[in-house]
């Protein structure tokens, strides 16, 4: 995915190459910029894609002439960050709901007033919201009418993208927490993006960890957490807040390079504390692509010496911040 044109022009997605399994959670992390967010909308059709498919089912979805994913059926739908402006403050919640029902045909008044309660109680929520306007319910309330929305449209796949960064603490692990039981109530494959590993790693089967538009590790969750392949990661795990703990100075990483202009060979090299920065005789990082030969490494990792032995200490971090 690309945006802007000439020596401005900013590839944010690039050589994103995953697979989601029926009824599966993949969780997608990165910090800010990473081009996790991007990725997330191309697949529901918001953002141009300038090559490459999205498949569902063994169906190649049919791309328009300007780029964005057209999927006439409905079967990908999205969670956004920010439910207040995801909803149309001129419609009520039942008539939001009842929008998103309507793709399935329709049904006479009472019926569809029946099914947008049964939606509303998924969700946790009174039946009786449905008369109300967004701006009278609370950024928790709202969310949840957010993701009733989305799954009144019966999707195959569910793409949540940093749903509860907007939201107050107290109310974040109920939002979670009602995540992780429709993923398993409804069999829905979903796709869960955030910049909190602690938070995917709750709700995932598996991760994608982005940096600079590029996966650069992928694996199942448990092993991703306990043996981290790219050293990005476990700056990652290192960044999950512990009580009594500290980031080693080797992990402190400052500001991320400019996009428009990613640096040579590993684009994480400047930053790498595993890198030429502390070992000036790997050279390789500088000098070659680490998406060469990726396939081969641990975690298909983007790193030419993922092969080297992990640290597990970062999983103690992770666990501590789960378990709050």
């Amino acid at each position: 995915m690309h945006f802007g044109r000439g020596r401005r022009r900013l590839t944010a997605v690039d050589s994103v190459d995953l697979d989601l399994a029926e009824t599966q959670t993949l969780g997608v992390v990165g910090e800010s910029g990473s081009g996790k967010s991007t990725l997330a909308r191309a697949l529901v059709g918001l953002a141009p894609i300038a090559a490459g498919a999205v498949v569902l089912d063994g169906e190649r979805l049919r791309v328009s002439r300007d780029g964005h994913v057209v999927d006439r059926r409905r079967r990908i739908q999205m969670i956004f960050q920010d439910p207040f402006s995801s909803l149309n403050p001129r419609m009520t919640v039942g008539d939001a709901i009842g929008e998103a029902l309507g793709v399935r045909g329709g049904s006479v008044r009472a019926a569809r007033a029946a099914d947008v309660a049964r939606q509303l109680e998924l969700v946790h929520l009174d039946p009786q919201v449905a008369s109300r306007l967004p701006s009278g319910l609370s950024g928790g309330q709202r969310q949840r009418v957010a993701i009733a929305r989305a799954l009144a449209a019966r999707p195959e796949v569910l793409i949540a993208d940093e749903i509860t960064s907007s939201l107050d603490v107290s109310v974040q692990s109920a939002v979670l927490n009602l995540m992780r039981e429709l993923s398993r109530e409804l069999g829905i494959s979903t796709i869960f993006v955030s910049h909190n590993l602690a938070t995917v790693r709750y709700l995932s089967d598996r991760i994608a960890v982005m940096y600079l538009g590029r996966v650069v590790e992928v694996a199942e969750t448990d092993a991703l957490v306990s043996e981290p392949r790219h050293p990005y990661t476990r700056a990652l795990l290192y960044a999950v807040p512990s009580l009594g703990g500290s980031v080693p100075a080797d992990l402190e990483l400052g500001d991320p390079p400019d996009p428009h202009d990613p640096p040579p060979g590993c684009h994480f090299h400047p930053r790498c504390p595993a890198g030429p920065r502390a070992r000036p005789e790997r050279t390789a990082c500088v000098e070659r692509d680490p998406r060469e030969g990726a396939e081969q490494r641990p975690h298909r990792a983007f790193c030419h010496f993922a092969s080297s032995a992990p640290d597990p200490r970062p999983e103690e971090r992770v666990h501590a911040a789960r378990d709050r």
